[in-house]
């Protein structure tokens, strides 16, 4: 799954990219910035198949001729690929190459996370590490298999120790002829200064909203109501949008454990307001935590819904519908006090915190904040 087409969204920068090949104009090294659900990885290996591409269409690369083939199937010879590895397993990206394939074939938006798990079952920290650096130099400075581009691919850049990424410095600087660099990163600001400057930064955006949902409806088969809503709460990440999906049986059921919390802290129904909390607190942890997360989303649209045109509002349909009434209590006089509980109820759960004492204190403090707006 390299080809243009098949990456959600994204039009703008396919275009930039599809417009900088063809008129020769590539800068050595790239880094790709942006969350893994954005879609950083798919847009570098969209990038190299097109690059490698020996008939390139006018909007992507043809995927059938032999080049296409190769990098298809992770298989091209001047591609090459460097990814974090847990140190006392192997040193090298090398040893684990063909989990590296079967990960991306499977679906190349995924996380350190995700990677941590298929490599793991220690669930040890991976990085990239100083023998890495050997290897990409010893990789670039042989002649090209084909003749042409060799093209290295680094994900999650931001993982390499500091030794390995001061090696990297001069080959960075001044690669052997036709050498790509593209280094895919979630947090560059973890990347030493001088490999950032030199580098060519690349944004990549959210996915749009129309896409995201159209992609849900077509993988996922959902309803164009349920994919509009998820889309709305994933944010423009893909791995946000699939998370929902396989941590809720029902994905209606974080916007009913939100209506009914608002309305019963509306009416200070505090025997409501136990029950509330009694049942919440028996989902399990990660639907707690999306409970939290949609709850920052409803939020947040809450204020755009008060404040700003109906269109920049993110929410579905049904969310809309609830959002004209319960809007208005949501205002400045209360709005970073809601944001302040509802991020350190996240906090509390990712730490093991008593959830049942949790929510009940979230249905009182929401009480008091509601009727403060």
């Amino acid at each position: 799954m390299v080809q243009f087409q098949q990456i959600i969204g994204q039009a703008t920068l396919k275009k930039e990219i599809i417009s900088s090949i063809a008129a020769g104009k590539i800068a050595h090294a790239q880094l790709f910035h942006g969350p893994c659900g954005h879609g950083g990885l798919p847009l570098a290996l969209g990038f190299a198949q097109y690059l490698f591409c020996t008939n390139r269409q006018k909007e992507d690369s043809c995927g059938v001729c032999p080049s296409c083939l190769k990098v298809h199937q992770l298989q091209h010879p001047d591609l090459h690929f460097v990814f974090p590895v847990v140190q006392s397993i192997a040193k090298t990206s090398d040893h684990f190459i063909e989990e590296w394939r079967a990960q991306i074939i499977e679906n190349p938006y995924f996380d350190l996370y995700q990677w941590t798990q298929s490599i793991d079952p220690k669930m040890r920290k991976p990085i990239i590490g100083t023998e890495e650096s050997k290897e990409i130099i010893r990789k670039l400075n042989l002649k090209g298999y084909e003749g042409g581009f060799k093209v290295m691919i680094i994900w999650l850049a931001e993982q390499m120790n500091a030794d390995c990424a001061n090696k990297l410095l001069k080959i960075l600087e001044e690669p052997p002829s036709q050498t790509i660099f593209i280094l895919v990163s979630e947090d560059p600001e973890n990347l030493l200064a001088t490999i950032q400057s030199r580098t060519q930064i690349l944004r990549i955006p959210k996915i749009d909203a129309h896409s995201l949902s159209e992609y849900l409806q077509e993988k996922f088969s959902q309803t164009s109501n349920n994919a509009e809503a998820i889309a709305s709460f994933a944010d423009g990440s893909l791995l946000e949008a699939i998370s929902y999906l396989k941590s809720s049986d029902n994905q209606g059921q974080q916007h009913e454990y939100f209506v009914r919390m608002m309305r019963v802290c509306y009416k200070k129904d505090v025997i409501s307001m136990m029950d509330w909390a009694e049942e919440i607190s028996s989902i399990g942890k990660e639907r707690q935590k999306l409970f939290i997360q949609y709850t920052l989303h409803m939020l947040r649209q809450s204020l755009l819904t008060n404040y700003l045109e109906q269109s920049f509002s993110k929410a579905s349909n049904e969310e809309a519908s609830f959002l004209e009434k319960f809007a208005p209590f949501i205002s400045g006089n209360n709005i970073r006090e809601f944001m302040a509980l509802f991020d350190n109820a996240f906090f509390q759960i990712d730490r093991n915190a008593n959830v049942r004492i949790l929510f009940t204190q979230l249905c009182f403090q929401t009480m008091r904040y509601i009727h403060q707006a």
